[in-house]
């Protein structure tokens, strides 16, 4: 069983080259609301983060046993024992989002989108910072449920990622955006798949005009800041970046990659 990834906006950040450096005052970013980012916030900013939840009560071995063997049997095909270890895996873990995440992946695979749906509130209820895709798949089969979306509109975005071809999924990604204009992800990985930076910033701010999700919305913007910089727009950029770096409520990757990017540019 393939899982989504969030590899896009980590590989794009990798890539950037020397930006000019900062002035000298340790205040790199300060908010609206006060929040202050300084050059010391962002000393060990790497990019890296775990989405592994820190509780009282650590996840058992078994309960990790029963997970990976439900993922083991998702990627054979064997899709109810893969439910069944993912259900043994959430009982004994109740607060681990993991397996109830699979499980949700799982029931959409089998095109049971309400069922995927739930399992999707229950991992963004217990992860409310993000947990890999679930705040896109929440909001997106939300609004398939709301007749706002066609039925299965996630479900063929997510076949995107599992196209090697470049321009085939451009291509497929465009015609989303044609198709299902409302839907923010496609705008995301159509801009992500542009070549050229005035057709990729006119995509994300399309993105950004369609009531995108936190995750997708962190991940447009990430991309626009980039965008910006290239056109040495460099305060905007700026903006963008200390704000998702500094809002509480951004997903937890963003937030990192935020942190990663303005980072790099800080450097002398």
């Amino acid at each position: 069983m393939k899982f989504s990834l969030l590899a896009a906006a980590a590989v794009a950040l990798q890539l950037l080259a020397p930006a000019p450096a900062l002035a000298a005052d340790d205040i790199v970013f300060k908010d609206s609301a006060g929040r202050v980012l300084r050059r010391s916030d962002l000393d060990k900013a790497d990019g890296r983060f775990s989405w592994e939840l820190h509780s009282a009560t650590p996840v058992s071995q078994a309960a990790r046993d029963a997970h990976a063997l439900g993922r083991a049997a998702g990627q054979n095909g064997d899709y109810r024992a893969a439910l069944a270890h993912f259900e043994t895996a959430s009982k004994l873990a109740p607060r681990w989002p993991y397996p109830i995440y699979d499980a949700a992946f799982t029931y959409l695979l089998q095109k049971d989108f309400d069922a995927a749906y739930r399992h999707y509130r229950r991992v963004d209820a217990l992860a409310p910072r993000g947990f890999f895709t679930a705040k896109t798949a929440v909001h997106s089969l939300r609004m398939e449920r709301d007749g706002k979306l066609p039925q299965g509109t996630y479900l063929r975005y997510l076949a995107l990622e599992w196209e090697t071809d470049r321009d085939k999924a451009r291509q497929a990604a465009l015609a989303m955006t044609r198709e299902t204009p409302g839907f923010a992800p496609a705008w995301k990985t159509a801009a992500h798949l542009e070549d050229d930076p005035a057709k990729r910033l006119a995509l994300l701010d399309s993105g950004l005009k369609a009531d995108p999700d936190a995750e997708t919305r962190g991940f447009l913007l990430l991309n626009k800041a980039m965008v910006l910089r290239e056109r040495n727009q460099i305060p905007e950029a700026m903006v963008m970046l200390g704000e998702l770096a500094l809002d509480p409520q951004s997903p937890l990757d963003i937030e990192a990659l935020a942190r990663h990017t303005l980072a790099q540019w800080a450097r002398p």
